[in-house]
């Protein structure tokens, strides 16, 4: 049945429709002339391997803030002339949630890097990835940032 140019059915069933929540995050991709870029090799289990440093966007906090953020807590880092590069997606932490990644590159840096409590830091070139494990999707991700 149609109703108002929709039909009946459709409008139902996306009544029932529910709404995932969405958490933002972002990541950024530290690299040098020589071709190296910073990786971060990951302890957590629930995402463990090489990827790239980022986090979570706080409440009310700019997305370039909090990529400028989440680098000096994780790399000691502080970055900027940030290069948005695009977003990734994934849904597959059986959370309910929806994850949208913001993606960043730069080659501007100051300080050194220092490892953090979420893993050892360092800069990596592209022939050497395969002697690390890869998080979930990491290729993908460098193929964005690159």
């Amino acid at each position: 049945m149609i109703e108002n140019g929709f039909n009946a059915e459709f409008i139902k069933k996306d009544q029932s429709h529910h709404q995932k929540r969405t958490k933002l995050t972002v990541m950024c991709m530290v690299y040098k002339d020589d071709g190296s870029f910073l990786v971060l090799n990951r302890l957590k289990k629930d995402w463990p391997g090489l990827t790239f440093p980022g986090g979570h966007v706080e409440d009310d906090e700019m997305i370039t803030d909090a990529v400028v953020r989440e680098m000096k807590e994780e790399t000691g880092l502080t970055v900027s002339n940030l290069e948005p590069r695009g977003y990734i997606e994934w849904n597959n932490f059986g959370d309910d949630v929806r994850h949208l990644a913001m993606l960043f590159k730069t080659k501007h840096y100051e300080s050194e890097i220092k490892s953090s409590k979420e893993g050892q830091i360092f800069f990596i070139k592209e022939p050497d990835l395969e002697k690390y494990p890869l998080s979930n999707d990491f290729l993908k991700i460098y193929e964005l940032l690159k």
